[in-house]
């Protein structure tokens, strides 16, 4: 894409502003570090613009509170007090468990995966929101908490002009085919396989 401009221009009847401005549903997948990462910082490029942020955490713990999360509620209610940039929620859908999953059985992590996931649903066809991040949801689409088939048809048929963030491992091919972008981080090198732990700053 030299100088931003479009390699193909396609045959849909669309001007060049209709085009640019569909909304997008992007996925950030692979084993690579910095998925949630980049999602955040298209969050804090689209506060910037005064978009509606709705950040919906499916795997993290409740009690683990990411450093981006507190930036972006900050900005959120700065936009609260002044009007400047756009408005913000972050919610932890279900119980909020991590990988160890020491509270609730696998049940219980399904039906609040399921609920997380119901409450998305109703956001979209209310149009809540101008850019949803979905941070970790290929996981419980994985472990068939959630029916594949329904996020894509629900994903691909949303109303207005939301934009959607999906991160996670291992994405389901029919979500990557659905896709307006894609992006797959692929790891070369971690500290962690030389025995460091994350840091502040870094990992959090």
């Amino acid at each position: 894409m030299p100088q931003g401009q479009p390699l193909a221009v396609p045959d849909d009847g669309l001007t060049t502003r209709q085009r640019r401005n569909r909304p997008l549903l992007i996925v950030h997948t692979g084993d690579g570090k910095g998925k949630s990462t980049a999602a955040f910082g298209l969050a804090l490029r689209a506060w910037n613009q005064g978009l509606r942020i709705g950040v919906f955490q499916f795997v993290k713990s409740a009690k683990w509170r990411i450093g981006e999360q507190s930036v972006l509620e900050r900005l959120g209610a700065l936009h609260a007090e002044t009007g400047e940039g756009g408005r913000v929620e972050w919610h932890k859908m279900g119980s909020g468990w991590s990988w160890s999953r020491k509270h609730g059985d696998s049940e219980d992590h399904a039906a609040a995966a399921l609920e997380g996931w119901r409450e998305v649903q109703r956001r979209l066809a209310e149009k809540r929101h101008d850019l949803l991040i979905l941070d970790e949801f290929t996981y419980p689409l994985q472990w068939g908490w959630v029916e594949v088939d329904e996020v894509v048809a629900t994903l691909r048929d949303r109303p207005g002009h939301q934009h959607v963030i999906v991160t996670g491992r291992r994405a389901d091919p029919a979500l990557v085919e659905a896709a307006d972008l894609v992006t797959e981080m692929t790891k070369i090198k971690h500290p962690m396989d030389a025995g460091q732990k994350g840091q502040r700053g870094i990992e959090w």
